[in-house]
């Protein structure tokens, strides 16, 4: 595979579906995916680097159960995620029940992927493990109560999930995070019981794709917004904007939805606090 050294912003691609692509595919195709570049090459490849670049948010599953076995490897996969000084401050309630499932969505807005796929992972900031041994060996834990220990908490299931998430689509399956379990998480909370600091970070839904329900990869900010050397080089030049802007609506295009720049998507959700859908 010939190196080429990637171009500093994205450019127009073809009007084909580029976005329609899969991890079998290689660099060239994914790389016109996930940043709209025609002719582009990367020199570094393998085999995971092609299922990460193949990603993509899946909100139509279908009824078919998932394999027997599947969720005990998706923890093993999580599990194996760095963790910050070993505490491993997260936990996961897999949720599989059609009723909790349902109830859920509720709370998340009514997002009808919560209910199809047969298997919804609620990830977990959970510092009540370390307070339950202090607690249990006389000890004290008051450094939980800073948020260096939340941010913790919150990065380690972060990198749980993501690491789960890669094994699912390594495994053919379809994901999608549920960021709006945020909007109401004592509503969370009570519905799975959660003890004092466990605090639900986001959901993650897996299963089989619809094959009749075709997801693109969207794609991302060029490198060059967001790769910086040795020193910070400033926020992305407005010609990156630009060329992203017409990245993601021809994206939009392609999967008939409304065509929406990310200049304005952005900018409407940081707006204020009412932008935060309640999480404020």
């Amino acid at each position: 595979m010939a190196a080429h050294t990637l171009p500093p912003s994205p450019v127009a691609a073809p009007a084909a579906a580029v976005s329609e692509v899969g991890a079998g595919d290689g660099a060239a195709r994914l790389l016109a995916a996930r940043y709209r570049w025609t002719e582009a090459d990367l020199p570094a490849w393998s085999e995971t680097i092609a299922q990460l670049l193949s990603h993509r948010s899946v909100r139509s599953f279908i009824g078919r159960p998932l394999a027997e076995g599947t969720l005990e490897a998706l923890i093993a996969a999580a599990q194996s995620a760095a963790t910050s000084s070993n505490l491993q401050a997260w936990s996961v309630v897999a949720v599989q029940d059609p009723g909790r499932k349902a109830r859920l969505s509720e709370i998340a807005g009514r997002q009808k992927q919560m209910v199809e796929a047969p298997l919804l992972l609620v990830w977990l900031a959970d510092l009540s493990r370390l307070a339950a041994l202090g607690a249990e060996r006389g000890q004290q834990t008051d450094a939980l109560d800073y948020l260096e220990m939340l941010l913790v908490a919150v990065i380690d299931a972060t990198l749980a999930a993501q690491n789960a998430t890669v094994a699912a689509e390594s495994l053919g399956l379809g994901t999608v995070y549920i960021g709006a379990l945020r909007n109401h998480p004592e509503a969370v909370a009570a519905e799975l019981a959660l003890p004092p600091r466990v605090l639900p970070v986001f959901g993650l839904c897996i299963g089989h794709p619809d094959p009749a329900v075709v997801t693109g990869v969207k794609p991302r900010l060029p490198p060059s917004a967001v790769l910086h050397h040795e020193t910070y080089s400033g926020p992305a030049t407005a010609g990156d904007v630009k060329a992203y802007d017409t990245a993601i609506t021809a994206f939009q295009a392609e999967q008939a939805i409304a065509q929406v720049p990310w200049s304005r998507q952005a900018l409407a959700r940081v707006a204020g606090p009412q932008s935060l859908s309640g999480r404020d």
